[in-house]
């Protein structure tokens, strides 16, 4: 098929690669366009789907927008079969929606209705959800709201949103290329009216954590926020990131270390620290921060 391919972020390069290899034709990349990054924070970087297009050869667009006239006149002359959209980061206009034979189909990272929006991954963790998965589905101007063609599911288990979105990736690669081998032998489901939730995009000011909080939540924050941005806590004016750690049943004041290891009490039970971080350090096991960097029993993070 003849398709526009349209994604910003590692999720979606999964899926590019998929469809590249299982033969279709991409005749244009769609993402958002290059920011200031690189260690200074000034270079413009090109996205990861960018990046991966550019090495393939594929033609790549990235228009600030596409509500202009213009942009949706170039974007229908590219006489496509079918869009296919993994979190691309931008509203598709019903111009856009129209333009291609079969229109867009988007790859979302949830079981919907539950977690339409920006942060599906990140939302199934933190609210504990135990399975979570990805549908493909036919896209129309309500935000997520469009019928499915096929989903699968996953176990949420103990995966941080880095090994969720890497596992969510491959699995969407794979069901939009299995899509898209037979479609018109697809029917689309309309989504259930019930049980609707929005995964809202996540604020910084969610990473710290709130030790106030059952140990279990805290975990969840951890594991929700990494790699990015980092769950942490503030001591002497310092960020710590904490990148892994364990439920243990101890207990005191929140936010209060109970011993030298980094056994944190929680609003329910208490976190033992594995893996941490200081601002502009490389990652470490705890234990081999504490030895140049002792945090005491009784410390009040």
């Amino acid at each position: 098929m003849r398709i526009i391919f349209m994604g910003t972020p590692d999720f979606a390069v999964a899926a590019l690669d998929a469809l590249v290899a299982a033969g279709h034709d991409i005749i244009a990349v769609y993402t958002q366009p290059p920011r200031p990054g690189g260690r200074r924070g000034r270079e413009l970087t090109p996205t990861p789907v960018h990046a991966r297009a550019a090495a393939l050869g594929i033609e790549v667009r990235h228009p600030l927008t596409l509500r202009t006239g213009e942009a949706q006149a170039e974007f229908a002359a590219l006489n496509a079969d079918i869009a296919v959209v993994a979190a691309y980061g931008l509203i598709l206009p019903q111009a856009v929606l129209d333009a291609p034979t079969h229109g867009c189909l988007n790859i979302h990272a949830s079981l919907l209705p539950r977690w339409r929006g920006a942060a599906p991954i990140q939302r199934a963790i933190l609210a504990g959800d135990t399975e979570t998965g990805v549908c493909i589905m036919q896209m129309e101007a309500g935000l997520d709201t469009g019928p499915v063609l096929d989903k699968e599911w996953t176990c949420v288990a103990e995966k941080t949103a880095g090994q969720l979105t890497d596992e969510l990736a491959q699995m969407g690669g794979a069901l939009i290329v299995k899509v898209l081998f037979d479609l018109p032998a697809y029917t689309t489901t309309p989504q259930p009216a019930e049980d609707i939730t929005y995964a809202h995009k996540i604020a910084k000011t969610e990473a710290r954590l709130d030790f106030t909080q059952s140990a279990e939540q805290v975990l969840r924050q951890i594991r929700a926020f990494h790699p990015a941005p980092g769950a942490y806590f503030a001591w002497q004016g310092e960020r710590f990131k904490i990148l892994a750690a364990d439920i243990t049943e101890c207990a005191g004041q929140p936010g209060t270390t109970l011993d030298d290891t980094l056994t944190i009490a929680c609003g329910s039970g208490a976190i033992a620290v594995a893996t941490i971080q200081r601002a502009g350090k490389p990652a470490m096991p705890a234990a081999d921060m504490l030895r140049g960097f002792p945090v005491p029993a009784g410390t009040q993070l």
